[in-house]
């Protein structure tokens, strides 16, 4: 299960971000005190939990405010026994643009560990991370940042078979991901049924995913735009990471009733 819940993390943070329009709605779609909470499955057995918190902060970056986002990753269940992980991400973000200042990691996945510090200098447009400095250009974010970043474009001009692309800095470099838009479906999570947009992330076959597997993520139609759920085959088996909490929403999260 090593990287799992990272790469369907990722995954989720990059969706809806089109290459060449990253246009963001009016404001921001969460608030400060959200809490999203996620569970991945292998097969029917709980493989991993992850929980999503938006925090205040008194910190500014060049005079301006920052939301304190910290996602926090770990197995569960048998998983925990034979291969345990224990990961924590960290952003601090403009609280008008979105994009990110800093970025901190800290990784633990059975006997492998990783740390970053990741500084974005938007003037320069320069990364500066543990193992050197990387110049970019447009939009490039964490995937953190990316995730709530993704959650505000302004998606309303959007058709079914649309790609989209992201930049994101991760593992010592800028990387690209590229999406499609497959259209709207109503899903079942565990916290019930709703109306979502769905979509379908490029994946690489390898160690992970098969030649022929397909990602599929469902993002809620609504102001929200919350990930309830992603599905993929692999190699052995399928993993499936559903929504299982939300608190402190900015708009009401409603479900479907049968």
């Amino acid at each position: 299960m090593k990287k799992y819940l990272l790469t369907l993390l990722l995954i989720i943070s990059c969706v809806c971000l089109k290459a060449q329009e990253l246009t963001m709605v009016n404001e921001p779609v969460f608030k400060v005190g959200e809490q999203l909470s996620y569970r991945l499955k292998y097969g029917f057995f709980t493989a991993a939990e992850a929980d999503l918190k938006v925090e205040n902060t008194d910190i500014k970056y060049d005079g301006h405010p920052a939301y304190h986002i910290v996602v926090e990753g770990k197995t569960a269940g048998s998983f925990d026994v034979f291969y345990k992980v224990r990961n924590r991400y960290e952003s601090y973000v403009d609280q008008k643009t979105l994009l990110p200042y800093y970025y901190a990691e800290n990784r633990h996945e059975g006997s492998w560990n990783h740390s970053d510090k990741v500084t974005f200098n938007h003037e320069t447009d320069k990364i500066t991370a543990n193992k050197g400095t990387y110049p970019y250009t447009g939009k490039v974010f964490d995937f953190v940042s990316a995730y709530y970043f993704a959650r505000t474009i302004d998606i309303s001009k959007m058709h079914v078979g649309d790609k989209f692309e992201l930049k994101y800095f991760l593992d010592d470099g800028i990387n690209s991901l590229g999406i499609t838009y497959v259209g709207k479906e109503r899903v079942t999570c565990s916290m019930g049924t709703f109306n979502c947009l769905k979509f379908n992330p490029t994946i690489i076959p390898g160690r992970i995913f098969k030649k022929n597997s397909k990602l599929y993520l469902w993002i809620t139609d609504d102001d929200n735009r919350i990930p309830v759920k992603a599905q993929v085959e692999v190699i052995l088996g399928s993993i499936t990471m559903d929504l299982t909490g939300a608190k402190g929403l900015k708009f009401p999260l409603n479900a479907i009733k049968n």
